[in-house]
């Protein structure tokens, strides 16, 4: 079965990616109750994007609340503008993200518009704690990285980059991870003969493949590739036995696991469709 896994979760793959990009890499994330999940992980250019999202919705934010204080205070007083001026920082630069992550689970704006989404390296949803930590991080080290002289944003981009699930640097002091929450529809699983098997498939007996049998092998071929490797190796395996036990004659020596399973549910496909021809 193991040439049959590789080489059908890279044909699965190439029917799902036809006329779409990647979406980005899925990490696999073991929960407290030990059980493994997989994550698409956010990309780094729509982590970009929501970024400048958000840093433009701050800065609108606190241009407008500047104008406006320094119209109805008229402060004359260096000192006291300047202590305007950072705390206004302080409340949008820190309280924007803080608030957003809190109260919306994990979004902002900017993330809410392309789709991520904010959880914890369980995969759990974030709490304050979490949003905090990320808050302060942003604030003094990434964005705008007051303590970092304006270096926070290309420190945080560099970060991204060479992580292995897209962390920045309040991602690794919170325990967080950014992850691609909407998904784009996947097109319709198709099925396939392959050449070399097509003779064998059209003198089949395949009545004894149900529809339960079918329906299980479909599901497996549209998924294997989003599977756990060992996983997929066992129901694999699993069907392709069932398979072989139900239908004659066999399948040609050294045919590959997934192109077996493939044939069958193709030539199952093409006869149904031929009886309803027949039917109309």
């Amino acid at each position: 079965m193991g040439p049959y896994v590789s080489a059908q979760a890279r044909w699965a793959g190439r029917v799902r990616d036809r006329g779409q990009g990647r979406l980005g890499g899925v990490a696999q994330i073991v929960t407290g109750e030990a059980v493994a999940l997989e994550l698409r992980i956010a990309q780094l250019p729509s982590r970009v994007v929501a970024a400048a999202l958000d840093f433009g919705a701050m800065g609108s934010v606190y241009a407008l609340l500047l104008t406006v204080l320094d119209r109805l205070l008229g402060l004359a007083d260096e000192a006291a503008a300047t202590a305007l001026v950072l705390a206004l920082l302080l409340l949008v630069f820190l309280g924007y993200p803080l608030t957003m992550e809190t109260v919306l689970r994990g979004r902002t704006l900017g993330k809410m518009a392309m789709g991520l989404r904010v959880v914890r390296d369980d995969a759990g949803p974030i709490t304050f704690r979490q949003a905090l930590v990320r808050a302060v991080s942003g604030f003094t080290m990434e964005r705008p990285g007051l303590l970092l002289l304006g270096l926070g944003p290309a420190l945080a981009f560099c970060v991204m980059l060479f992580s292995g699930t897209g962390k920045r640097i309040g991602d690794m002091a919170a325990g967080t991870v950014v992850i691609q929450e909407r998904i784009a529809p996947q097109p319709p699983f198709a099925t396939y003969l392959p050449p070399s098997l097509a003779g064998w498939a059209a003198v089949l007996d395949l009545t004894a493949v149900d529809d339960s049998l079918a329906l299980g092998i479909r599901q497996f071929l549209s998924r294997a590739n989003r599977l756990d490797p060992v996983a997929r190796e066992g129901v694999g395996r699993q069907l392709l036995t069932d398979l072989l036990a139900r239908v004659t004659p066999p399948p040609p020596p050294g045919a590959p696991g997934w192109a077996v399973l493939s044939a069958v549910l193709a030539e199952r496909r093409r006869r149904e469709e031929r009886r309803l021809q027949g039917a109309r």
